[in-house]
């Protein structure tokens, strides 16, 4: 199964917006922990969004690095441009990347695209981009843990998480459990961000059973070398 959220403008500033709270601030300073970035590295980022992340992974590798940012919303790659790193910002998807084969050293998708069945059109151009001995990373939910994965279960109720594993696995990547936390400095900014992650009628369901600010959250690092 693969599915992609349409941003609009108003969609994207919201995102934006949320993606400046502290929590995320720190889960992105997780992530690049993670992905253990080295100076003069080629990165390609999918679903790149307002390029918070890209942005410090072009710090991150300097000096000599580059950073491919691809997203196919319009309104996104406006937001990455505004970061005023030197992204090398391209609209694209997984399935078609605007990338030459062999000429990426490591490949970061968080919440984009890759939620296991039906995104072999995109593993198929990742055989296609990545160098030998380059490095992958996609960063998912974990509907079987914690507090947030209770409503990644209701909010999409389709995903079987058995079916994901087994996909990934078999397809020859690792899986690495996170566990992360979310805490808001503000009851609206939970809010936020909340609403973006679901529909309507899950978020407030959601917000109107969970109190305060804090939120555990776990999500799965499926990594592969090439």
């Amino acid at each position: 199964m693969t599915k992609m959220l349409r941003f609009d403008a108003e969609a994207a500033r919201k995102t934006e917006a949320a993606y400046t709270t502290p929590e995320l601030v720190a889960q992105r300073r997780e992530v690049l922990r993670l992905l253990a970035l080295q100076p003069g590295e080629s990165v390609l980022d999918i679903g790149a969004g307002p390029g918070f992340l890209a942005a410090e992974m072009a710090a991150a590798i300097e000096p000599g690095g580059r950073v491919f940012a691809v997203d196919p919303s319009e309104s996104m790659r406006e937001l990455a441009r505004s970061r005023g790193a030197a992204l090398e910002i391209r609209s694209g998807s997984a399935e078609a990347l605007p990338l030459p084969d062999d000429s990426v050293d490591v490949m970061h998708a968080r919440w984009a695209y890759f939620f296991g069945p039906g995104c072999e059109p995109g593993l198929a151009e990742l055989d296609r981009v990545m160098r030998p001995g380059s490095r992958a990373f996609v960063i998912d939910n974990d509907p079987t843990r914690s507090t947030f994965g209770g409503w990644f279960r209701r909010g999409y109720p389709d995903i079987d998480p058995t079916a994901v594993e087994r996909f990934w696995s078999t397809q020859g990547w690792t899986r690495t459990p996170v566990d992360m936390g979310w805490r808001f400095s503000t009851r609206a900014d939970l809010e936020s961000v909340v609403r973006i992650e679901f529909d309507e009628a899950t978020a407030e369901a959601v917000l109107a059973e969970h109190e305060g600010v804090e939120v555990d959250y776990a999500v799965n690092l499926w990594s592969r070398g090439f």
